[in-house]
Order: C-alpha cells, then sequence, then structure tokens
C-alpha cells in the first residue's frame, strides 16, 4: 500500500496569508497585534521553537516580546509576569513556553493568563470552554490535527479514533475537538494495558506521547490513518517523532511527516490566534 504523507505545508501557507492580511488591518489604523512570549526555561530545543515563532511573527505583521525570566523563576514571579501582561492592555495575546523550572507545573501558574488573551489555551477557563463546546482559544496543537486531517479530507464522522497521550496541552483537548466531530474517541496512555490492542482498531491514530517510536506498525491496522504529533530531540540533533515511520509506511493510508506535519500547522493556527484575540480586545 502506498502511504500518502499528509504534509501541513500547504495548509500553513493559507492560513498565514489570511492571518497576514488581518493584522495589516490593524497596522493601518492602530498597533500591530502584540503577543507577550513567556519564557522561564533555558532548554535549547525550547528556544529554538521560540525563535521560529518570532520569525513566524515577524513574516506576519505581528509584534512579539520575549520576555525571558530565567529557568531559576519561581510560580509566584511566573504567575505576577502572566497576571501583569493580562491587566496590560498594550498587549493582544500571551503564551507561556514550556518547560517551566523544576518545581513549577503549568497547573500552578496558568490560571493566571486571562481567557481572552490566552492563546494556547491552556489555562483552566480555556480548556473548561472547551469541554463544554462554547467559544474560547483551544490548544493549537490539538486545533492542527483536526484541520490537517480535514484538509487531506480524511473523514471524522462516526469513525474510530485513538489518541495516544492524555496532557493537557495535547491529548484531552483533542479528544474534545474530535468528539465535537463525531468521531469516537478512545484515549490511551502510559497505563493502558494493551495498546497495540486498542490502536490496531482505529481508523485514525494519533500519536501525541512525546515518546520517540512509541507507536510502531504493530499499532497500526491496514488502512488506517496516523497523525504524528511528537517531536523528539534524535541523536543526530534532528527531530523525529512519537511513530516508527518506517515500520508504518506501507501499512497506514496516510501518515503526517515530523517535521513538516502538525508542526507548521501548529504555528500558523497560534499566530491566527494572535490575531483574533486583538480583533475580539479592540472590538
Amino acid at each position: 500500500m502506498d502511504t500518502l504523507s499528509l504534509t501541513g505545508k500547504e495548509l500553513a501557507a493559507a492560513i498565514n496569508a489570511d492571518t497576514k492580511e488581518r493584522a495589516a488591518a490593524f497596522v493601518a489604523g492602530a498597533h500591530a497585534p502584540r503577543l507577550a512570549l513567556v519564557v522561564a526555561n533555558d532548554d535549547p530545543a525550547s528556544a529554538w521553537y521560540v525563535n521560529s515563532l518570532r520569525k513566524a511573527a515577524e513574516r506576519l505583521g505581528i509584534a512579539c516580546d520575549r520576555i525571558d525570566l530565567g529557568a531559576d523563576a519561581t510560580a509566584e514571579q511566573i504567575r505576577a509576569e502572566l497576571d501583569a501582561r493580562s491587566a496590560d492592555p498594550s498587549f493582544d495575546a500571551i503564551m507561556l513556553q514550556t518547560p517551566l523550572p523544576a518545581g513549577v507545573s503549568l497547573d500552578d501558574v496558568s490560571s493566571a493568563i486571562a481567557a481572552d488573551k490566552d492563546v494556547d489555551g491552556v489555562s483552566p477557563l480555556s480548556l473548561g470552554l472547551l469541554a463544554a463546546g462554547l467559544d474560547g482559544f483551544v490548544p493549537a496543537t490539538s486545533e492542527a490535527v483536526v484541520e490537517l486531517l480535514k484538509h487531506h479530507e480524511i473523514p471524522l464522522r462516526g469513525k474510530l479514533v485513538a489518541v495516544v497521550g492524555r496532557s493537557n496541552i495535547v491529548g484531552k483537548p483533542l479528544a474534545q475537538l474530535l468528539l465535537a466531530e463525531d468521531a469516537t474517541v478512545t484515549v490511551c496512555h502510559s497505563r493502558t494495558a494493551d495498546l497495540a490492542g486498542v490502536t490496531s482498531t482505529a481508523d485514525v491514530v494519533v500519536a501525541a506521547a512525546g515518546r520517540a517510536g512509541l507507536v510502531t506498525g504493530k499499532h497500526v491496522r491496514e488502512g488506517a490513518i496516523v497523525i504524528d504529533v511528537g517531536t523528539n530531540e534524535a541523536p543526530d540533533g534532528g527531530i523525529v517523532g512519537d511513530v516508527d515511520a518506517d515500520s508504518v509506511r506501507g501499512k497506514a493510508a496516510g501518515l503526517s511527516p515530523v517535521p513538516g506535519g502538525v508542526g507548521p500547522v501548529t504555528t500558523a493556527l497560534l499566530m491566527r490566534h494572535v490575531v483574533a484575540a486583538a480583533e475580539k480586545l479592540r472590538g
């Protein structure tokens, strides 16, 4: 079986074109949409991602301020910064980059981000709005998975979807988004007794556990669709996903590549959220 590469570059380009046009409308009459990118780590992979976000924002006409609190920042310091940016009308959007300092969890600080500026949908309020089916920003990576499937015309209504990973930033919100598309969703995790037994019955498998090569050919039925959300550092310094792509190709009908699949769509959606936040806040 030929396995279709479910790339995200064309979709990301279309989203970016719309975002750039909407951002330009602000530049004509007021300051550009502005994102506060709060960083409290010295992680090289995080630094690379933050730099890519800043470059993406610049290309689209969005102002992006990196606010570096240092890898030893306390939960109190991070919350204070998020509170300040939430109250500052010169910022339209806030994103808190992970990982966070040792001993600080996202749950400790995310509630300090105002929901109308929470463009990556990480606060308890944003996640609650999603669970209730109400309007709000959703985690961009989860949204990117659904948008990528739609772009490649992969049907979801009535389909069995296995999500491998239950984090609050990908797995859980993705399950909510898939339910809204009328899919039947199973969320798998580290305590799932027979992972392959569950995933091999699914029409769509989404790997989002953060473990390189976790999903292999034995986890995928013939003709299934596989979406790889993983971004793990390879021994050669490159990036690999959660899927052992070589063992899945030829068995799956479609597989998203890493890099070039979910990633560019996630970044594009984040930038679109920034402009949407500015549109809402400024009326």
